[in-house]
């Protein structure tokens, strides 16, 4: 990997005798080639070179002593042995630091040279270094040494690397005892839960069609509603129904909540308001009277709700009266009103902006001051039903009425906002009324009946600037050559309106008037099972491996004595040959 700047650094990393090692380290995938990469706004360039002819690591420096602060550094400056074979069999191969000590100040490679250590470079040079690599590389620099395995667990780019993907973690799988670097670890193997095999529960309660749910997954709640007027809420781990609402009296087409806060929009151009009660497990009272402190309605909307989203400061509500209206949380008073040329069908905020489609035509805004930034005209043929964003907000995806599905980056800055079309995927004849996303899979909900599950993660790569936050770009790569993996669920009847997905489970709901729940949990248990096993079978393997070595050079040995008996001794052999002439001679005198 290299990372070309203004100055140059080059960081030689060689490996030697790993053998069949290679792959539990994960240092199998690397050649004696070298592999290079472009950093933004990065002060050095630094190059890692795996070479598996020789043992060490060495860094060499050119014309940046100054900017660096390494003016001890000199182009025919020492150098200090990094790595090196710890001479032991070939099984048991060791990369181990040395360090110059008082005995021993310098440590020569075969050239002559001597080198030095690159935890010896000053601690932000090291934090600038880790920064231009992503979780992958990361994660190869990590198997090279113990040292570096704790300046790699201890460095702060795993925490921007997990809030980029799934912002702050919830409740489930999280410790104070835990790194960031396991928390990302542990949600990374989980996302390929939706690969596996999964069992589906169905949820009957309501009479009608489903026409919104929404999966808390903080609190292990899900929350639906539909033509029948009535909210639901359900365990989302045993399925069963904890409390329903009364008639709120019309069609309710939105529902969100979060631990503080449950939504309900309805056609009438209400927003049904319930506030979380201390103490109570499932944090929503909704089967009680009618009380103003924790159940209210709030009235701007001169038409019906059709969608709504939360955040810590603001609510965000869209209608068919072409308006997106932002209410302040605290005073549930309407601070910004967004006037659109058609119905609104759908609105994602993320930061300080606002996504929304209305007709055919996809919006993004400045929340705080209420402009547009930009208009992605015509995105589909047809009404955009659907909108999705990742949690930074710089990936969108839209789904229409065509039966379409497009990514979309978002570059923005302070005042306007560019899009390219990243990818296009047709998995449905039928409209796409609902998706939603968490990292790296989409979900899509249409009227023929299915649901696809697009994986996004061969579209993307991370780059880190020195200057800036972890950022996520498309792979520079042929359009019509990228096929992301895809997973359907179907034979569902017809007609899906909504979809969520969260905590290794995606919640749909539908004409039919039932919900029903995939539950992936199965699988995660099956990978672990067997990643278990892989690493008991390589632990055997590499043992027979070192049994086998211990036997082969025992039984070098033995040969060795064995064919040092078998030869001939001078005088012996002589004095047997005397011994067998004189019987000879006897025998035939006898004769």
């Amino acid at each position: 990997m290299a990372f070309e700047c203004q100055d140059s650094v080059e960081v030689s990393l060689v490996k030697n005798s790993i053998d069949s090692g290679e792959e539990q380290i994960g240092l199998g995938e690397f050649s004696s080639n070298s592999y290079n990469r472009n950093s933004i706004d990065a002060k050095y360039q630094l190059e890692i070179e795996i070479n598996r002819e020789g043992g060490v690591v060495c860094l060499s420096k050119n014309s940046i002593e100054e900017q660096a602060g390494l003016s001890q550094f000199s182009l025919c400056a020492d150098y200090g042995t990094l790595i090196h074979d710890s001479g032991k069999s070939q099984s048991e191969t060791e990369i181990e630091i040395r360090k110059p000590s008082p005995s021993n100040p310098k440590v020569y490679d075969i050239s002559g040279n001597y080198r030095r250590l690159i935890t010896d470079l000053p601690s932000v040079l090291i934090s600038e270094i880790l920064n231009c690599l992503d979780p992958k590389e990361l994660g190869v620099v990590s198997c090279v040494s113990t040292v570096l395995n704790r300046l790699v667990a201890e460095h702060s780019v795993w925490k921007d690397f997990y809030f980029e993907r799934w912002g702050v973690p919830v409740v489930l799988g999280f410790s104070d005892e835990k790194s960031w670097r396991d928390l990302f670890v542990e949600r990374e193997f989980r996302s390929k839960t939706f690969r596996g095999r999964y069992s589906i529960d169905v949820l009957y309660g309501h009479t009608e069609a489903v026409r919104a749910v929404f999966l808390l997954a903080s609190a292990k709640l899900i929350f639906t509603s539909g033509y029948d007027s009535i909210v639901r809420m359900w365990d989302m781990e045993e399925g069963m129904s904890i409390a329903c609402s009364r008639p709120l009296g019309c069609t309710i087409r939105a529902v969100v909540a979060d631990k503080k806060l449950l939504l309900a929009g309805g056609s009438d151009g209400f927003i049904h308001c319930w506030r979380a009660v201390e103490g109570l497990s499932c944090l929503f009272d909704l089967v009680a009277s009618q009380n103003p402190s924790t159940e209210f309605r709030i009235w701007e909307h001169e038409g019906p709700v059709t969608c709504l989203s939360l955040d810590v400061k603001r609510i965000y509500s869209g209608s068919w009266d072409m308006t997106v209206r932002i209410w302040d949380r605290s005073s549930f008073k309407v601070v910004k009103v967004l006037r659109h040329t058609d119905w609104v069908w759908s609105l994602v905020p993320r930061d300080t902006t606002v996504a929304s489609t209305s007709g055919s035509d996809v919006y993004i805004w400045d929340s705080d001051n209420g402009t547009l930034l930009t208009i992605i005209s015509n995105a589909h043929v047809g009404n955009t039903y659907a909108l999705a964003r990742s949690h930074t907000g710089k990936f969108l995806f839209t789904g229409g009425e065509d039966g379409a599905i497009h990514m979309f980056e978002v570059m923005s800055d302070c005042m306007e906002a560019n899009i390219l079309e990243v990818s296009t995927w047709i998995p449905h004849s039928g409209p796409v009324h609902s998706l939603a996303f968490e990292f790296p899979w989409l979900v899509s909900a249409s009227a023929d009946g299915k649901i696809s599950l697009i994986d996004v993660r061969k579209l993307l790569q991370t780059c880190r600037p020195s200057l800036g936050k972890n950022v996520s770009k498309v792979r520079p790569m042929e359009h019509n050559s990228v096929e992301a993996p895809q997973r359907m669920l179907h034979g569902f009847g017809c007609n899906l309106f909504s979809v969520d997905i969260g905590a290794d489970r995606i919640v749909c709901g539908g004409e039919e008037g039932v919900v029903r729940i995939w539950n992936f949990s199965q699988a995660l248990e099956a990978e672990q099972r067997a990643r278990a096993l892989r690493g008991i079978r390589l632990e055997n393997r590499m043992r027979r491996r070192k049994l086998q070595t211990e036997l082969t050079s025992k039984g070098s040995r033995t040969d060795q004595c064995s064919v040092a008996a078998k030869k001939k001794n001078p005088i012996n052999g002589d004095r047997n040959g005397v011994w067998h002439n004189k019987r000879g001679m006897s025998g035939r005198m006898k004769a």
